[in-house]
């Protein structure tokens, strides 16, 4: 019958001992260790290396304490098999999740990068504006009352547009510092980018003319700087607007202008 040491006694070689850790010292290695060493494991599930003091390894063995079979609480729950395998709600990717924080969540994700671009794709509610968001769209509505004028919308391309003129297929995207800037870090920039990157491809598909202005200066809101930025749009609309006009005149009197002016 083959042993399975523990600490400097020879135990038998059992299939309840054989279950309770995977290690990856030698007898020499576990033998010459100090009480509180790390000594090299293998995750049950994973099958990732992780370490454990040599007094934990023991007390394992001797069935008095836990913690030496798995590397993470995570895979301690799926040792357990008392989770539910699902998809990610974004990426469709298969995920573990315990059943308390199943009952805790209505979409289970993989990530929080999934999470986040869920929610901001799907919210209904919630969005933070800044102060040169709110001043255009005062402004546009006194301009434009008789416009249909979208605000922090996602229908047009199931993602959320700053400003989006559905009549005009014209569309708006105010980008303050943080599209240009780690000010939350390089990580929360590239998702940035990445997101500014699906928006501009999907009002391509979508037909959709978007307009990217700048915002990231000044740092702070004045009128006569909203004022500028108003300015752009304006000019953008009325002359989109004077177009529309052309060729609805054109389809209500389609007669062909020859060079000597007959028709």
């Amino acid at each position: 019958m083959s042993t399975r040491f523990l600490g400097k006694l020879a135990f038998p070689e059992i299939s309840f001992i054989c279950t309770l850790v995977i290690h990856l010292y030698t007898q020499k290695e576990f033998n010459d260790a100090k009480s509180r060493q790390l000594l090299p494991l293998k995750c049950k599930i994973c099958q990732k290396t992780f370490y454990r003091a040599k007094n934990k390894i023991q007390n394992q063995l001797k069935g008095i304490a836990a913690g030496c079979k798995y590397c993470s609480k995570k895979c301690f729950h799926i040792g357990k098999k008392n989770g539910i395998i699902c998809k990610c709600t974004q990426c469709e990717k298969q995920v573990y999740k315990r059943p308390k924080i199943l009952s805790k969540i209505k979409h289970p994700f993989c990530s929080i990068s999934c999470a986040a671009t869920y929610n901001n794709t799907h919210k209904t509610f919630g969005f933070t504006r800044s102060k040169l968001e709110k001043y255009i769209e005062k402004k546009l509505t006194l301009i434009y009352p008789k416009l249909e004028v979208k605000y922090n919308k996602t229908d047009a391309i199931n993602s959320q547009l700053d400003i989006y003129i559905p009549s005009l297929k014209f569309a708006v995207e105010l980008n303050g510092p943080i599209h240009y800037e780690p000010i939350f870090g390089q990580e929360k920039l590239n998702q940035t980018k990445n997101n500014d990157e699906r928006k501009f491809q999907a009002c391509l598909e979508n037909k959709i003319e978007l307009c990217i202005i700048d915002t990231s200066k000044p740092k702070n809101f004045s009128e006569k700087s909203g004022e500028k930025v108003l300015s752009m749009i304006t000019e953008i609309i009325d002359k989109k607007l004077a177009d529309n006009q052309v060729t609805q005149l054109i389809d209500v009197f389609p007669y062909k202008i020859t060079p000597n002016g007959g028709k």
